[in-house]
């Protein structure tokens, strides 16, 4: 019972860090935002579900300890940096095109056509390929381990990380899918999109040229 505070206060930190990592502006969030915007709440949800899959992964993977297995095999980490980068890039271009665009836009997650299986692939797709998210898992779960209790409250923590994120990226596609936000969305639709292709293009920069 004496080491109960300090393990809450462990699962609180772990937890608060983990919904600062996740409810930031980052690319996942902003691709969220944009094809809720874009395509509707159903395609949003869709890519939404891709993009916590991707993030249960490595989730599962740092429970296990296999990722600092991983992470000391650092051509793996290297390949994936690389996929990462390449395919954030390709995210900015289709997002530059759509801002240089006066007609319909071109999103770049997705048409409004595209097939709702392609939308989680994309989503699972983008998480995977995103080298941060494993080492975010790796302090998670370590924050999570108890001196008296070890590994026995690091499940029940990724778990519970788990349904922060599967909140937070939920909650980007409904809100930005109202009448209000697509309306929004009309008008500045060309600065979104432009605004999305430097953020996605810089990201995968940061990727390529990174060396941890």
């Amino acid at each position: 019972m004496i080491a109960s505070p300090v393990l809450s206060a462990d699962v609180l930190i772990a937890y608060s860090a983990y919904f600062v990592g996740t409810a930031s502006p980052g690319p996942s969030n902003l691709a969220i935002m944009s094809l809720a915007m874009s395509s509707g709440r159903r395609a949003a949800l869709t890519f939404a579900r891709g993009v916590v899959s991707g993030s249960f992964s490595w989730a599962l993977l740092a429970s296990l300890g296999l990722s600092a297995v991983l992470a000391g095999y650092s051509q793996c980490l290297v390949a994936i940096r690389i996929a990462g980068g390449l395919y954030l890039l390709w995210l900015g271009f289709k997002s530059a095109r759509s801002a240089l665009s006066a007609g319909k836009p071109v999103t770049a997650t997705a048409r409004s056509d595209e097939p709702l299986r392609r939308l989680y692939l994309r989503g699972l797709l983008l998480h995977l390929t995103n080298p941060k998210a494993v080492l975010v898992w790796m302090s998670i779960v370590s924050l999570a381990m108890s001196p008296v209790h070890g590994a026995a409250h690091v499940m029940p923590v990724v778990l519970g990380c788990m349904a922060i994120g599967a909140t937070v990226f939920s909650s980007y596609a409904v809100l930005f899918s109202t009448a209000s936000a697509r309306r929004i969305y009309t008008t500045i639709r060309r600065w979104l999109d432009g605004s999305l292709a430097v953020m996605f293009g810089i990201a995968g920069l940061k990727l390529l040229t990174s060396r941890n």
